[in-house]
C-alpha cells in the first residue's frame, strides 16, 4: 500500500531528481494547473505551440488534462466530450462522453494516472530517479503513460502486461522504451492481473525497482477526483448553461484500477451525481464475487482495487464483451458507419467521433445506457462517463472480431443486428443497485486482495469505510502542489524557458 505522507524525507532521492529534471529541462505541473490549465504561466503555453503533443517533451506534460482541443496543440473552451443522441442510445437521457483521446503521447487519459502516481513519490523523496527504476504493472493504457512520464522526466521505466493485449500496445512501447527488457510479459490477456502482481512482486526484491500499482496507489484516486472531477464538471456545467433544467444524473466508468471512478467522488459531492462502477459480464467480480475471462482491454477485474471507493458506489453494472467487440466492428467499419448515418439518423458529428471510442469507452457507453433504463432517466437528465482511449489502439482486435463472421462477411445486416442486440437493445439484466449490505460485500471482497496477499493492515483496510477518510485524503494534493512549486524553484527551469 502506498503511503500518502512520509514519515520522513529522503534527501539524497530529491537531490537526485533535482538534478534529473533541470537535466532534462522538465517543469512540473501542479494539479491545481491540471485540474485549470489557464493557471498554467504564459510562457509555457506560448512554447507549447511549437512542441508536437506525441513527441517526448517534458513540456508535454503541461497537456496532461482534459482540455486539450481536437488537434491536441491548443486548449478547447470546454473539455472535448459528445452528446451522444436517442438515435445512437436509444433513451432520452443524454450520455455525455468526455474524449481521453485528447492527452498527449498515448492517445488515452491513463497517462494522468501515471503522472499522479510517479510525481507525488517524486517530490517526496520516495523514488530516486538516478538508482531506481519504475515499474508500470497494467493492462495497457496505464504501462503506456508510466513509460511515456519516466522518459519525459529523464527516469527508466518498466511495463509490466499481459502477452495477449493489443498488438497496438505493444508496437508503441517498442518505440518508446529504453530497453528491450523494460517491456515485461506476463501470462494471459485482460483477465489475468494476479499474474501482473506475481510478476511485481518478483521484481519488487531488487530494491532498484520501484512498483507503481496503479490499483493501490492512492494519487491515482486524487489525480483523478482533483482533475478530472473538475473537467467532467465543467463539461457539465456548460450543457446546463444551455439547458438549466438538466441534472446530473450519474458518473458511470469501468472500475478497472478504480482511478477513474474516483471522479464520481467529486460530482457527488457537488450535485449527488450516483456513481456506477462497470465490470465485464464474463468476469462478474462485483456483480456475483465471480471470475471468468473477456476482451474489454483496460478495465481489469478479479479483485477489488483498494483505492476504490466501494461505499461510495451505488450501482453496479456488466457488459458484454460480446457487446464491445460488436460495437466495435459497427462503429469502426463502414459498413456499420453507413447503416447508423442513413438508417438511425445518427448526425454527422457523431459519427465522425466514433474514432473516439475504443473498446472500453463502448464498455462505459452500454453501461450508460443501461443505467439511465434502470433509473428510469428522461430528457432532463445527463448520464456522464468517460471515453478512456480511442479506436486507433483497436485494430488488431476489429481484425480478429471480423474474422468471426465467415463467408459475406461483417456487412450492414450484421452491423444492424449488432447494434439493435447491444445498444438499442441493452437492458438492465446484470445490474445492481447497492444498498448498505451490497457495499458492505464488495468492499468485504477486496480483503483476501490486500489484507491476506498483498499485507496491507486489517487497520489500514478497514478504515477505507468510512467516507471522512476518503475526503481527508484531498488534502494531500495541495501538499503536493506545494512540494512540487519547490522543486521546480529549486531546478530554475522555468525561469530559463
Amino acid at each position: 500500500m502506498t503511503t500518502i505522507t512520509p514519515d520522513t524525507a529522503r534527501p539524497v532521492a530529491c537531490a537526485n531528481a533535482i538534478r534529473r529534471l533541470s537535466d532534462a529541462q522538465v517543469v512540473l505541473p501542479t494539479f491545481a494547473e491540471l485540474a485549470d490549465p489557464s493557471l498554467i504561466p504564459a510562457r509555457i503555453t506560448h512554447a507549447l505551440e511549437s512542441v508536437d503533443p506525441d513527441a517526448a517533451h517534458p513540456l508535454n506534460l503541461f497537456r496532461v488534462h482534459w482540455w486539450n482541443d481536437a488537434s491536441r496543440r491548443g486548449r478547447a473552451n470546454v473539455p472535448e466530450h459528445v452528446v451522444l443522441p436517442k438515435s445512437f442510445t436509444g433513451v432520452d437521457a443524454k450520455i455525455a462522453i468526455a474524449l481521453g483521446n485528447r492527452f498527449p503521447m498515448i492517445h488515452a487519459h491513463k497517462v494522468l494516472a501515471a503522472y499522479a502516481c510517479l510525481v507525488p513519490r517524486l517530490v517526496r523523496g520516495e523514488f530516486d530517479p538516478g538508482t531506481q527504476r519504475a515499474i508500470w504493472p497494467s493492462t495497457g493504457n496505464y504501462c503506456r503513460g508510466g513509460i511515456a512520464i519516466s522518459r519525459l522526466l529523464g527516469c527508466r521505466g518498466a511495463a509490466v502486461l499481459p502477452e495477449g493485449m493489443s498488438a497496438e500496445r505493444f508496437a508503441w512501447l517498442d518505440r518508446w522504451v529504453s530497453e528491450p527488457t523494460d517491456i515485461i510479459r506476463t501470462p494471459g490477456s485482460e483477465s489475468n492481473v494476479k499474474e501482473i502482481y506475481d510478476k511485481c512482486a518478483e521484481l519488487e526484491r531488487d530494491p532498484a525497482n520501484v512498483i507503481l500499482n496503479q490499483f493501490s496507489e492512492f494519487g491515482n484516486h486524487l489525480g483523478h477526483v482533483a482533475v478530472t472531477g473538475s473537467a467532467l464538471a465543467a463539461v457539465f456545467q456548460h450543457l446546463q448553461d444551455a439547458q438549466p433544467t438538466l441534472k446530473l444524473a450519474a458518473f458511470v466508468s469501468a472500475t478497472g484500477s478504480a482511478g477513474t471512478i474516483a471522479a464520481g467522488d467529486a460530482l457527488k459531492d457537488r450535485w449527488g451525481t450516483r456513481i456506477v462502477a462497470v465490470e465485464a459480464l464474463e468476469c462478474p467480480t462485483m456483480l456475483e464475487n465471480g471470475f471468468g475471462e473477456h476482451n474489454i482491454q483496460g478495465i481489469g477485474d478479479k479483485h477489488i482495487p483498494l483505492i476504490h471507493n466501494v461505499m461510495n458506489t451505488d450501482i453496479v453494472v456488466g457488459v458484454s464483451d460480446h457487446a464491445t467487440d460488436q460495437l466495435g466492428l459497427v462503429c469502426s467499419t463502414d459498413e456499420g458507419r453507413a447503416w447508423l448515418r442513413e438508417v438511425q439518423g445518427v448526425p454527422v458529428d457523431v459519427i465522425d467521433a466514433l474514432a473516439s471510442f475504443g473498446l472500453s469507452s463502448l464498455c462505459n457507453i452500454v453501461a450508460a445506457v443501461k443505467t439511465a433504463k434502470k433509473l428510469g432517466l428522461g430528457a432532463d437528465d445527463v448520464v456522464m462517463t468517460v471515453a478512456t482511449d480511442g479506436d486507433a489502439m483497436y485494430g488488431s482486435e476489429h481484425t480478429l472480431a471480423r474474422a468471426r463472421y465467415p463467408g459475406a462477411g461483417f456487412a450492414r445486416a450484421q452491423a444492424a443486428e449488432a447494434f439493435q442486440s447491444w445498444m438499442l437493445g441493452a437492458d438492465t439484466s446484470a445490474t445492481e443497485v447497492l444498498d448498505d449490505h451490497g457495499r458492505r460485500r464488495i468492499f468485504n471482497l477486496g480483503y483476501f486482495t490486500w489484507v491476506e496477499q498483498r499485507g496491507v493492515s486489517l487497520e489500514a483496510f478497514t478504515a477505507r469505510r468510512d467516507q471522512s477518510w476518503w475526503r481527508s485524503l484531498r488534502a494531500e494534493v495541495p501538499k503536493w502542489d506545494a512540494m512540487i512549486a519547490e522543486m521546480n524553484a529549486r531546478t530554475g527551469v522555468l525561469d530559463r524557458l
